[in-house]
């Protein structure tokens, strides 16, 4: 019998950016070992050009996820963690008995490449960290 997978929600405000390339991630580098989810509070109804072509420079596809909400009964039922996106206490749910972590990321909406850029490679930070400290990856060498 294998081990049950971890299963995590990335939450943001639009869940078309930040969110969407934490979740691109964590399936990207955990594969099947993972159930990730992505979801906002006030979903834009579509992902950010500028995150599709930003995690397509990582060879990680995201054109195709839905820019959605949450999946509470999903939330309450099954998630191992919530991590939120810095969209502050207003904007993200809390989750009562919920394990929940919040990233500090900038939203790159509106904003440059350079800066989608550096916002990708620091989600992938935090992704990679989050998936090492689950022994989900293995350490850093």
């Amino acid at each position: 019998m294998s081990a049950p997978r971890f299963r995590v929600l990335f939450a943001c405000v639009g869940n078309s950016a930040r969110s969407q390339m934490a979740e691109g991630f964590a399936r990207a580098l955990a594969g099947d070992r993972i159930e990730a989810r992505s979801g906002g509070s006030r979903p834009l109804g579509h992902v950010l050009p500028g995150a599709i072509q930003v995690m397509r420079e990582k060879g990680i596809d995201i054109s195709r996820h839905p820019s959605q909400g949450f999946d509470e009964a999903w939330v309450r039922d099954a998630c191992d963690l919530v991590v939120t996106m810095g969209c502050g206490d207003d904007a993200c749910p809390a989750f009562v008995g919920k394990r929940m972590v919040d990233w500090d990321l900038e939203d790159p909406k509106g904003k440059d490449l350079a800066t989608f850029r550096r916002v990708r490679d620091e989600i992938e930070g935090k992704v990679t960290g989050l998936l090492r400290e689950r022994g989900l990856l293995p350490a850093a060498p």
